[in-house]
């Protein structure tokens, strides 16, 4: 069976950010395999801060948005080979 991607999206509009505190490393990175339950990225929506959980282990393929963009609900954020 071939690889598919499962994709990662916002579950409300918000900031987007790659890490839990701008001092800290980014949570995922391109090429970084992950396990299922991962805390892969954090939204912000009137200061209130949701981590974002990957459902399926795989490789980030790739992360579709910027540290600190706004995102859309329901806008692709980043995706996983599975």
């Amino acid at each position: 069976m071939g690889k598919s991607i499962y994709t990662i999206t916002s579950p409300l509009m918000g900031t987007f950010y790659h890490a839990s505190n701008p001092d800290e490393a980014p949570l995922v990175k391109e090429g970084q395999h992950i396990e299922a339950s991962s805390v892969v990225c954090i939204i912000e929506s009137m200061k209130i801060f949701t981590e974002l959980r990957t459902e399926k282990s795989g490789l980030v393929k790739s992360i579709l948005v910027e540290n600190e963009e706004a995102v859309m609900k329901n806008q692709a954020l980043i995706e996983i080979e599975v």
